[in-house]
């Protein structure tokens, strides 16, 4: 092989490249120019069969004509790729100019959203947030709270236990949290305790097995039912606004002596004006104090526990607390 022919084989080689009109056109003439079985391969395949003294001046030629052919390949192929994205904007009427379609922004689920306002409320009130494990003995949900053995609640028709384990439980309430706190703190305590609690109830449009509760604690010197029913009505004022008729009438919880339920004006899915129950609340009981190691005798407290699902409903004025767990879209973008 001489380099005339070499000559020859380049110049082919760029003729083919300058006159490939598509992409398509190109990766054929790349493959017949430098492919295996293209001409330069050949001769550089067989410079090892050449005579000693003529190695190396046609090595050193095919390898130039490759880097030339090579070149002109890459340089032809974004010539084209130019030319097709040109064609294809031509196409198009879209002005690249213009900013692109913007992401929608997430949002606070409408429960999130009332928890912190509720936060927010008892926060300016002096209260801290505090949290706690879902996954509860049954001591800290039953026994520390008064709550008897042979109480319907610690049966499992009414909890759900872990594992089959008598003594691990999904919480019923966030209360535990109070008792770790009572545990861990000295008094003066005031705290609020959100989050997710589980009971057997069948779903419907005020009960889920799971809805959201939050909790608040008060430990200190010389408080009275006085202090719970202000703090109740400021918390529900403050929340539902001042219009809300607000009813404290007297219940029963074990954890508490006296107590009171604390119920809101609704109106139901047909209209129906009525009262919804929003909240339990009442004075510690001393029992509870002493199983927290506190000193009943100093200290009095009140606590209250409400529904995040419930006031969640009274608060955007819906009638079915399912629509919340749904994830439907079209629903829970009317809050964002």
């Amino acid at each position: 092989m001489s380099a005339p022919d070499l000559d020859q084989i380049q110049s082919g080689a760029l003729a083919d490249v300058a006159a490939a009109g598509s992409l398509a056109d190109l990766e054929s003439v790349r493959v017949a120019h430098t492919g295996r079985r293209s001409p330069l391969a050949t001769v550089l395949a067989g410079i090892g069969g050449l005579p000693p003294e003529q190695r190396g001046t046609v090595g050193k030629a095919a390898n130039l004509a490759r880097r030339a052919v090579e070149e002109a390949l890459a340089a032809r192929t974004a010539e084209l790729e130019a030319e097709e994205l040109g064609a294809a904007l031509e196409r198009d009427t879209t002005d690249v100019t213009l900013p692109g379609d913007p992401h929608p922004l997430g949002a606070l689920h409408p429960i999130t959203q009332v928890r912190q306002e509720m936060e927010d409320i008892l926060l300016a009130l002096g209260y801290r947030i505090a949290d706690g494990p879902e996954i509860e003995t049954e001591w800290h949900v039953f026994t520390a709270l008064n709550t008897p053995a042979g109480h319907p609640s610690r049966s499992p028709s009414d909890t759900f236990f872990v594992g089959g384990r008598p003594d691990r439980l999904l919480r019923t309430q966030t209360s535990p949290v109070q008792v770790r706190e009572m545990q861990a703190s000295e008094p003066p305590i005031y705290l609020v305790a959100p989050g997710a609690v589980y009971r057997r109830d069948d779903i419907d449009a005020t009960h889920s097995p799971m809805f959201h509760q939050m909790e608040g604690l008060a430990v200190d010197e010389g408080l009275t039912m006085a202090h719970l029913k202000g703090t109740m009505l400021h918390f529900f004022r403050e929340l539902l606004g001042s219009e809300r008729e607000i009813l404290l009438q007297p219940h029963f919880f074990p954890f508490t002596e006296p107590s009171v339920d604390v119920q809101v004006s609704y109106t139901d899915k047909n209209g129906r004006p009525g009262w919804l129950e929003l909240a339990g609340a009442g004075m510690v009981d001393p029992n509870v104090l002493a199983h927290a190691g506190i000193d009943s005798e100093r200290y009095t407290g009140f606590a209250f526990g409400c529904g995040l699902d419930r006031i969640a409903m009274i608060r955007f004025g819906v009638p079915d607390l399912r629509l919340f767990f749904e994830n439907d879209l079209r629903f829970l973008e009317q809050f964002a």
